[in-house]
């Protein structure tokens, strides 16, 4: 990699670019004087921007430099122009593994003197790199050259040279740290950052200076997405010259998200025994741990539970709630955990009530009507949302057994009440309160209530006989079909 170019470029292991615009000239001014004004003297590589557009291009590459240890590549460069106007920017690229250009490592756009700079590049065998100089012209007339292309071995002088720097891998949305150990010293004048190729710098987050021979800077991509994945290197610009990093890759994995709802096995009143159906997913593994997360549809009440199979039950649940089941999967590292995948919605079974109605109470007493009044009762109670409270009552009537049951919409209230209706006075009615939902019933205690008495009917007249005697009318005749009560007087 060593080139003073007293000797041809080839015999260097130098060559020119097919993918620029223009080509640097090999210059030795002792064999071919040139009467150009600004131009230097010696043996160099030189492009001289006169005639040039802005945005031209030209590139002059070293040979491949495949390096075991610790090395520094020294050279000198000249940026000059009669008008003192800038001809240029000379770039300075470390290409790796023949891999993309990437960004430049090192610019300079005006000096008028020869200067000399370092490369401090970290790349080592097995991997291999190749430095490009290239020149931008500015438009404006001038000449950039540069000399004394040497390969040493034994570090930089003026520059630090980085450690290797380790791959980094996070999940999306967390911070990716790179921490970049050098052995040199460096003060607040240098220019520290994380380069990447195809994806955005990263600014210096901290540095710890432990001596003058050894200091770690830490860099932060934050938020990572996978736009961020790719290969990044330490740089640090100082005084001198650059130190280069290895490239290392920042691997951004995607949190794992379910595709598929879970599916339902069976139900019951207080549980659901659910399959995962986790095995398809979005994003990456491997998956390290298994969550159910439940919540009920309506209201803010949810948990979360860890999983160690294909199949979980998921217990102590309300009956007769609508649930909304989700499966979290998680992947190593922090932030780890995906999102809740879609969502099965399933209902738990009702379940047998839990007592039936209490206190039941006589509210008033009619002769063909009776109103009760019990205790209010809820869904601690019903424990289904869909029941039917029924009012069961039967009575004597006619020498025969009536048994009667109507339904009470009464079931909200405060303070609820059912009247029953067409009953025969003076009679006693058996009745009692029957909860009812699909899975079961319960009956409260029974009540026994006579109706009140009520006029009675009138006296058959077909049963009404007499006999006269001298003095007195005898008269007889039956009771009323209906008596409804105790006939205490008779009037004729």
């Amino acid at each position: 990699g060593c080139c003073t170019f007293d000797e041809s470029l080839s015999s260097c292991g130098y060559s020119q670019s097919d993918d620029d615009d223009l080509n640097w000239d090999q210059v030795n001014t002792p064999i071919k004087p040139s009467s150009g004004q600004g131009m230097p003297s010696g043996s160099f590589m030189l492009v001289n921007t006169s005639g040039r557009f802005a945005g031209q291009k030209a590139h002059l590459l070293m040979p491949h430099l495949k390096e075991n240890d610790t090395h520094c590549i020294d050279f000198h460069y000249y940026v000059s122009s009669k008008s003192g106007s800038s001809p240029g920017t000379l770039n300075i690229y470390v290409k790796v593994n023949d891999g993309p250009l990437g960004n430049p490592v090192w610019n300079t756009s005006m000096t008028a003197t020869w200067n000399r700079a370092e490369l401090a590049i970290s790349t080592f065998w097995p991997n291999f790199y190749q430095v490009v100089f290239e020149v931008v012209t500015s438009g404006h007339p001038g000449y950039v050259a540069i000399d004394e292309v040497k390969v040493l071995g034994h570090p930089c002088t003026k520059t630090p040279h980085f450690l290797r720097l380790q791959s980094v891998e996070v999940n999306a949305g967390q911070f990716a740290t790179f921490q970049c150990t050098a052995n040199g010293g460096t003060d607040s004048s240098d220019r520290l950052w994380l380069q990447g190729i195809y994806v955005r710098d990263a600014p210096l987050k901290d540095i710890k200076v432990f001596n003058a021979r050894r200091f770690v800077a830490l860099f932060s991509v934050v938020n990572a997405t996978k736009r961020d994945a790719g290969n990044y290197r330490c740089m640090i610009r100082t005084e001198g010259g650059v130190g280069v990093s290895n490239y290392a890759e920042l691997i951004v994995k995607e949190p794992p998200v379910p595709i598929a709802p879970p599916q339902l096995s069976s139900v019951g009143a207080t549980y659901l025994w659910i399959q995962l159906n986790a095995n398809s997913i979005n994003g990456d593994g491997p998956i390290i741990q298994r969550e159910v997360e439940y919540r009920t549809s309506s209201g803010s009440w949810y948990d979360i539970q860890p999983v160690d199979s294909t199949s979980y039950k998921i217990g102590h649940l309300d009956p007769d709630t609508e649930y909304e089941i989700s499966v979290l999967l998680t992947r190593p590292g922090e932030g780890g955990t995906g999102s809740p995948g879609p969502a099965l919605k399933t209902r738990t079974k009702c379940a047998d009530p839990m007592r039936g109605p209490r206190k039941l109470e006589v509210v008033e007493i009619k002769s063909r009507q009776i109103t009760i009044c019990w205790e209010p009762f809820g869904y601690n109670v019903t424990r289904c949302h869909r029941y039917n409270l029924t009012v069961h009552y039967r009575y004597q009537a006619g020498g025969q057994e009536q048994v009667r049951e109507e339904v009470s919409w009464d079931t909200e209230s405060s303070h609820p009440q059912h009247t029953i209706t067409n009953l025969s006075p003076y009679t006693n009615v058996s009745i009692k309160l029957v909860l009812m939902n699909p899975e079961g019933r319960k009956e409260s205690q029974e009540l026994v209530v006579q109706t009140d008495e009520d006029v009675p009917s009138a006296v058959p007249l077909e049963s009404i006989q007499g006999s006269t005697f001298e003095e007195k009318i005898f008269l007889q005749w039956r009771e009323p079909v209906q008596t409804y009560g105790v006939i205490t007087l008779y009037e004729v």
